[in-house]
């Protein structure tokens, strides 16, 4: 299998500045879905922090899964083995788990953005992507 390479002329990103870019992606994919319900801005922004958070990317990255191909699950990989601990917060497996999703979800936005729509879209009739 060929994968995806970075546009030409471009250094592909370390795991850490793919899995940065990879969680403004998630959140931005998460406002554009819940600016369509009826809720104040504190409302969202309450919904979004929930949608975004280590734990719901964890979970994120648990319901796709069974969808992604060897290079997606080699980013994800690539993206826990960066992690580090994380915030005391956060259990450091759910840590992993995230930093490795964000990571593929950075690449993919990169390389192959169509990929990512039709991974994300496999979230619109989830309760992952629930209403606010």
């Amino acid at each position: 299998m060929l994968l995806p390479k970075p546009p030409p002329g471009m250094q592909l990103p370390g795991p850490a500045q793919l899995a940065w870019l990879g969680d403004a992606v998630w959140e931005l994919h998460q406002r554009s879905r819940l600016v369509r319900y009826q809720a104040s801005a504190h409302q969202l922004h309450r919904a979004g922090v929930d949608h975004v958070r280590a734990e719901a990317q964890s979970a994120a990255l648990e319901f796709l899964e069974p969808h992604l191909n060897a290079a997606e699950l080699d980013w994800v990989r690539k993206g826990r083995n960066a992690a580090g601990r994380g915030p005391r917060r956060v259990e450091p497996a759910i840590y992993g788990r995230a930093s490795g999703f964000e990571t593929m979800v950075g690449w993919l936005y990169l390389c192959n953005p169509a990929r990512l729509q039709e991974l994300l879209s496999h979230f619109q009739d989830s309760t992952l992507d629930g209403p606010v």
